[in-house]
């Protein structure tokens, strides 16, 4: 098996997983400029909600086809996750918005620790396992392999992507959000309503965390409380890495960190001799970050900030 190829279909995979995220801390850091570090744990509940609705309905027994069960555990997160974002948005932010920059921060660790408990109480600490209810098919490539659960993690990861893009670029609405990003109290002037358009942008980045949260649990297997940390974490630095506030930066840098994580956890072995193992991969994703902090704090495709009236 080439190890150069198969770490990078792997790091295709995860950065797709870790684009899908990081446009929920881009979106929301461009209009508010709000780290929503509550963002992860919105993952999580995506994940969990999934194999809630999915164990319920194999439970049940109707024979219902397998497919139509996971779109039917999607759709069920969406919507539950859509939700949570426009109420941590209505409760947590809405009211701090005029506020110092700091209370907004330490509200958003604390929605996420509440978010983490809540979880916790919920399903318990144990791993909930993603039940195999679709057939995994392998194939070869160039001496790697790819199976078809990354396939359509890829794909639906650029449609979902490229879908966002437009949505931004070509519509009414992504006027409107590009116009609050620029200046809220303009953009309230010319006849936008700024509240519905930032619970809007917490609903869209919800949902892409929702479809993110079920890829992950469909792509390792399981899911878990305190899965939504790290992931945000990492999603957090995509962001950071590409610019964050910049849409097609979050995508360029969840991509970047998946292929240099998958590449390092291939490598590391062999370039220290085997002193350190693949499940340091972790190391190499807060390298990135404060590399990128150091040398272009703006990121690789980071915007010029400007200064709000």
């Amino acid at each position: 098996m080439d190890i150069l190829t198969q770490q990078l279909i792997n790091g295709l995979v995860l950065g797709s997983i870790y684009a899908l995220v990081a446009l929920g801390y881009t979106m929301v850091y461009g209009i508010l400029e709000l780290i929503n570090f509550a963002h992860g744990e919105v993952t999580m509940f995506g994940a969990m909600i999934c194999l809630a609705v999915i164990g319920a309905l194999v439970a049940d027994g109707t024979g219902m086809n397998a497919a139509l069960i996971v779109l039917l555990g999607v759709l069920a997160a969406i919507a539950v996750c859509a939700a949570l974002g426009f109420l941590i948005e209505r409760v947590a932010y809405r009211p701090l918005r005029r506020a110092p920059r700091l209370a907004a921060l330490i509200t958003a660790i604390g929605v996420s620790i509440v978010l983490q408990n809540l979880a916790m109480l919920i399903w318990g600490k144990r791993y909930i396992t993603f039940p195999p209810l679709l057939p995994i098919v392998r194939y070869e490539i160039a001496g790697a392999v790819i199976t078809n659960l990354q396939i359509f993690i890829v794909l639906l990861s650029c449609l979902l992507m490229a879908g966002l893009l437009w949505l931004v670029k070509q519509t009414r609405l992504g006027r409107a959000m590009r116009a609050t990003a620029q200046a809220q109290d303009i953009a309230g002037l010319m006849g936008i309503n700024v509240n519905t358009i930032i619970s809007i942008t917490f609903v869209i980045g919800a949902a892409l965390a929702a479809v993110a949260g079920v890829m992950v649990s469909a792509y390792y297997g399981l899911a878990h409380y305190y899965m939504g940390f790290m992931l945000g974490l990492k999603a957090f630095t995509a962001a950071v890495l590409g610019g964050i506030g910049n849409i097609a930066g979050a995508m360029l840098g969840g991509l970047l960190l998946g292929v240099i994580e998958s590449l390092g956890a291939g490598y590391i072995g062999t370039l220290t001799g085997g002193f350190l193992g693949s499940h340091y991969q972790d190391v190499f994703a807060f390298f990135v970050l404060i590399l990128v902090l150091v040398i272009r704090p703006s990121g690789l495709l980071g915007e010029r900030v400007v200064e709000r009236a």
